[in-house]
């Protein structure tokens, strides 16, 4: 599997890259073409934080913030983001403090706030910081549970989504479809690769991949 593994880098930033390897993969709600590999600039220190850089200038400090919420290993390009919403840029956030938290899930992968955190959401500004977007879904999800907790998700950033918006929500993004045209994420009763015999090669998700 890992020989159909290629690199792939951002076109406005040739400091920020990640593998992709093509193949028939499985996540908890979709069959998906290819297995988009972000450990790289999750976890590294300098690409996390160009990567902060980038997804600042995307959104141009003009979406007022308090609150980042960190989901699927994102946590150090949200530290990096928060302190460039509030110090790098002179726009609506500048000279603010603002939080950077990682929800829990229950069973149905849906978010828990305890008790401390919830006034970090209820009535803020909330930026949701994702790793990959493919259908929404999850997006939709997390927005929904925010709404619960009484947060006001102003949008998206990923490092890389599929989609440009979700019921209306911008998701900002590094990477997009143009960076992989094959890429695709279809329902597991829809997958051709199913229909025509194509074993899945891995299950996936934000922490990586487990081969079948």
């Amino acid at each position: 599997m890992e020989e159909r593994k290629t690199r792939i880098t951002a076109r406005q930033n040739r400091r920020l890259s990640f593998d992709v390897i093509s193949g028939h993969f499985a996540t908890s709600h979709s069959h998906v073409s290819s297995y988009i590999d972000l450990s790289g600039i999750k976890s590294d220190f300098k690409s996390a934080k160009e990567a902060a850089k980038d997804l600042a200038g995307r959104i141009n400090g003009c979406i007022p913030v308090d609150t980042i919420i960190c989901v699927e290993g994102t946590e150090m390009i949200g530290a990096f983001l928060a302190e460039e919403l509030s110090e790098g840029f002179h726009g609506i956030n500048s000279g603010n403090d603002i939080r950077v938290i990682s929800p829990e899930y229950d069973s149905n992968n849906q978010i828990i706030l305890r008790d401390n955190l919830q006034p970090f959401v209820r009535d803020r500004n909330v930026l949701l910081l994702v790793s990959s977007v493919s259908s929404g879904k999850s997006i939709v999800q997390t927005a929904e549970c925010l709404g619960y907790y009484g947060g006001k998700l102003m949008a998206a950033v990923a490092i890389f989504s599929d989609v440009d918006n979700v019921r209306g929500l911008t998701i900002h993004h590094i990477f997009g479809h143009d960076d992989i045209p094959a890429y695709s994420s279809v329902r597991p009763e829809d997958c051709e690769l199913c229909k025509n015999g194509v074993k899945i090669d891995a299950i996936v998700n934000s922490f990586g991949y487990s081969k079948i």
